[in-house]
């Protein structure tokens, strides 16, 4: 007797996330409008009428583009275009984004969990001035209704110097890029610019007190915290 023909499995068809659908809808716009480099987008709250979402969902969009490098968004001037891609190149990248995101993650919890406590084992009072500087550039940049990216750009710039590790330190520049997709990731969540900077202060304060188990502790928090983002999360 014939033995009875297995049924075909299919591969479960994946819909598009919310954010990818209006990322696509977004750059037709842009290409039905011809815009290019250095035009601006409609202000957020138009373009989250237009399309129907609320303000929060667009942001997630936004922020998807903005890692990207299809947008500039800056406080007080909205989102401006840096170039014209297609929408199969953006959600082409965008997967590489994710894929490797994990990767980003891993190596910086491996370096700067070291560095930080390094930093609370050499660091100087010149070392200690500079992290205190870039704790109040993100705070104020924060208070202005900012994502406090410069700030905390100069937080981590400060910790790595006060390190003292010349080797670490050229594995941090080489890694720096892909850094700064998970920083406008992670600054891009709402209420997330407040924790980070309170999380900063947490590794300041045991820098200060020498603490150099307490500094790795709390970089690896802080670095679980900032890895926890939108765009690895399925919204179906």
């Amino acid at each position: 007797m014939a033995e009875a023909k297995k049924p075909r499995q299919f591969a479960k068809v994946q819909r598009p996330r919310l954010y990818e659908q209006l990322m696509q809808q977004i750059l037709t716009f842009v290409e039905e409008e011809q815009l290019g480099p250095g035009d601006h987008l409609p202000a957020e709250r138009e373009l989250a009428e237009q399309l129907g979402v609320s303000r929060a969902t667009l942001a997630q969009a936004l922020v998807a583009l903005e890692v990207l490098g299809v947008i500039d968004v800056q406080h007080g001037t909205g989102a401006v275009l840096m170039y014209r891609p297609s929408v199969a190149t953006v959600l082409r990248d965008l997967r590489a984004h994710k894929n490797r995101l994990p990767d980003i993650v891993e190596a910086r919890s491996t370096l700067e969990v070291k560095l930080a406590a390094l930093a609370a084992e050499r660091r100087t009072e010149a070392d200690l001035q500079k992290i205190d500087q870039a704790l109040e550039v993100m705070a104020a940049e924060i208070g202005d209704g900012g994502r406090g990216a410069r700030g905390d750009e100069l937080f981590h710039e400060a910790i790595t110097g006060a390190a003292k590790s010349s080797v670490l330190q050229k594995l941090m520049t080489f890694i720096a890029e892909m850094v700064l997709e998970t920083r406008i990731e992670s600054l891009g969540q709402p209420g997330r610019p407040e924790r980070s900077l309170e999380s900063h202060q947490k590794i300041a304060d045991a820098i200060r007190r020498a603490d150099a188990q307490g500094a790795a502790d709390a970089m690896g928090e802080h670095i679980e915290m900032v890895s926890d983002v939108a765009l690895l999360k399925d919204d179906n």
